[in-house]
């Protein structure tokens, strides 16, 4: 029976035409577990994932298989990006029983959801040491069998343990010696030679650059400067970053950003055009500047959705293998651009003879800066050429979360870079949150797909990504009603998420049950979600002067601080929110006319001061309180910087914004 058919997840429909007899996720699937007194498999991936795809190639699509499975198990199958609450429940079982994780992620339950088997990939042959599935399948069946008891001893025992560590972190607020011992923790785990913090695989640390400048800005100290200096540069020259069209994969394989991971996610590219801006703002550094460009081409051309929206990824396979749209030999560019350029690009990009990736193929780095006309010509031939591959596969669900995150990225990069294109993007992705994902009752839901709301609730990401992309809105263009959506968003989000203790589960009180309502401080590849709240919530109370937004906000920074002090690596969201705090945060308005106030809307984007708000908009708004009664001065454009409850004078020149700290 086919029941992934009207899915709105990409990577469901993927499975719909498996001859595993799929479930998705709900109370139907475990009622009949129950009924039939058999095991859950369930299989967590998502559209983007390349083991995914060769699992369910190897097992999924295999009708021996197939046919143990439906006979044995009552089959679910769930998209992590459309569940990310059941999927933490079950990687952190994995990781427990294990000692890692990762996806496709394996599990076996009882049909209580208590899960007694846990993996991830497993092969449809023995390979490497790894037994096979159907061995793995076959072990689990015995053990179901023979000793129950003990299966369900285990799974309660497993969920016994997920439900203490989902118990309240302690709170410790995250003051100016926090935030400078956790620079210099870092400090420890940083690579000096490639940059970024630990070996291979390594993972593109956006949260952490945002942290790092602030504090720079706050502190004038060079060595957090230069940590995001180093790393960004190599990030950029790498192969992570796609030197044709623009973008970052997912994360490096190898600890000097040679050899990506391919696939190409919308949230990495958010945080990361967002860095790279706040980079070019302290250094007015070309490369950044190219990169934040870049990388809003590469959204709106190979992201943008025809509802106004930003698709989720793009897969690491084209062709059915990894990378072969993105990787080149000496010969395909002497071929394509002739001997003399061919070479010279081959030098220039890190292209071998030996190849850097597979079958003797390399991807592409920008080792040195080129000379920008030669390079500009072989770069649009290159990419022309490239475009007659065989492109990968995109996941066109739009993720409530992840299109805030893009939202705040464009918005900002639109009005600092003066691309109208980019601020009109960031504008037709908030319409379409609000007129499809927010529904009439105010309640957010976590995806879509053609235009069709998908039937899984918002997390606490959701609620405070989305939230702090309609401010960003409101800060772009001065409409109130991007105001008025993000307090109706933020004022549910403390009415359904909060603990009653200053903190916050990712999942609302009128959600469907799990096994343990999760809640989880650090920040994994997108903000943790009481993060993301607090970041919306400062930013609205630095706005409307709402005492208990940021009351709520201080709190939400506080729940992460007993983690943040042990390991900062995994905090930097809530450690950029410290600085703000520290900070204020500066709130800045700037009135005027829309075609008359630019210089000063730039000037006070430009501002270093940490996590400092700026809204442009018309003088004296009343519906937006940081611009009521702020009028021009001598007729002209004026902008009014405060800390607090207190305001500096109003200036009209765009110079004393930039030398304001």
């Amino acid at each position: 029976m086919n029941r992934l058919a009207d899915a709105t997840s990409p990577y469901l429909l993927q499975h719909a035409d498996n001859p595993v007899d799929w479930w998705p996720w709900g109370d139907d699937a475990f009622a009949e577990a129950r009924h039939r007194d058999v095991p859950v498999l369930l299989s967590v991936g998502y559209a983007a994932c390349h083991w995914c795809h060769v699992m369910a190639h190897e097992s999924f699509e295999d009708n021996a298989t197939a046919a143990y499975l439906n006979e044995h198990f009552v089959n679910i199958k769930v998209d992590r990006e459309e569940r990310p609450d059941v999927d933490a429940i079950y990687m952190a079982a994995t990781q427990a029983m294990t000692g890692q994780g990762g996806w496709p992620m394996t599990c076996v339950l009882t049909p209580d959801g208590q899960p007694f088997f846990c993996g991830t990939y497993f092969p449809d042959l023995p390979r490497q040491g790894m037994p096979s599935f159907r061995q793995v399948l076959a072990a689990v069946m015995a053990a179901w069998h023979d000793r129950r008891s003990e299966v369900d001893r285990v799974g309660a025992d497993v969920v016994a343990r997920l439900r203490e560590s989902s118990r309240p972190p302690p709170h410790s607020a995250l003051d100016e010696t926090v935030l400078d011992a956790a620079v210099q923790t870092l400090v420890g785990q940083f690579d000096s030679r490639a940059g970024g913090f630990g070996g291979a695989p390594k993972f593109p640390p956006s949260m952490l650059l945002e942290f790092l400048l602030r504090h720079h800005a706050r502190t004038g100290g060079k060595t957090s400067l230069s940590m995001v200096e180093l790393t960004c540069e190599r990030m950029a020259r790498g192969g992570l970053y796609d030197q044709l069209a623009g973008g970052f994969a997912r994360y490096s394989v190898d600890a000097r950003w040679v050899v990506p991971h391919f696939e190409k996610m919308l949230y990495d590219n958010a945080l990361l055009m967002r860095a790279y801006l706040h980079w070019w703002r302290f250094s007015d550094n070309d490369l950044a500047r190219r990169v934040v460009s870049q990388t809003g081409d590469f959204l709106l051309a190979e992201l943008a959705t025809a509802e106004g929206g930003l698709a989720s990824a793009l897969d690491a396979d084209s062709a059915g293998e990894e990378g072969t749209y993105y990787v080149w030999t000496p010969n395909q560019l002497a071929e394509i651009l002739g001997p003399d350029d061919g070479a010279w690009a081959a030098q220039l990009l890190g292209v071998t003879a030996t190849g850097t990736f597979e079958h003797g193929a390399s991807t592409l780095q920008l080792l040195r800066a080129p000379d920008d006309a030669r390079w500009a010509l072989i770069r649009a031939r290159l990419h022309a050429v490239r475009a007659q591959r065989v492109r990968p596969g995109r996941d066109d669900k739009v993720v409530a979360a992840w299109n805030g995150l893009a939202i705040v990225a464009l918005a900002e990069s639109g009005v600092l870079l003066e691309r109208a294109d980019l601020v009109a993007a960031a504008v037709s992705a908030g319409d379409l949150l609000a007129s499809v994902h927010v529904d009439e009752e105010g309640r957010l839901w976590r995806t879509s797909r053609d235009g069709r709301r998908g039937e899984n609730a918002g997390l606490l990401e959701d609620y405070g990504c989305v939230a702090a992309g309609f401010l960003a809105l409101l800060g772009a263009t001065g409409e109130s009603r991007w105001l008025e959506r993000a307090g109706e968003l933020l004022d549910r989000a403390l009415e359904v998420f909060a603990d009653g203790e200053g903190g916050w589960y990712d999942t609302a009180v009128d959600a469907p049950e799990l096994v343990v309502r999760p809640r989880d401080v650090t920040d994994n590849v997108t903000p943790s979600g009481t993060a993301a709240l607090a970041e919306a919530l400062l930013a609205y109370a630095a706005v409307t002067g709402s005492g208990r937004h940021r009351d709520a906000a201080e709190a939400a920074v506080a729940s992460a601080g007993g983690v943040v002090r042990q390991a900062p690596r995994f905090g930097g969201w809530s450690l950029a929110l410290g600085e703000a705090l520290v900070a204020g945060p500066v709130a800045v308005a700037v009135v005027g006319p829309a075609a008359e106030r630019g210089d000063l809307h730039r000037a006070a984007l430009r501002m270093s001061s940490p996590g400092a708000v700026v809204i442009a908009g018309d003088p004296d708004d009343k519906l937006v309180p940081l611009l009521a009664d702020r009028t021009l001065v001598d007729g002209q454009p004026a902008a009014y910087v405060c800390r607090g409850f207190v305001c500096d004078r109003p200036t009209t020149d765009p110079a004393d914004l930039s030398a304001h700290p």
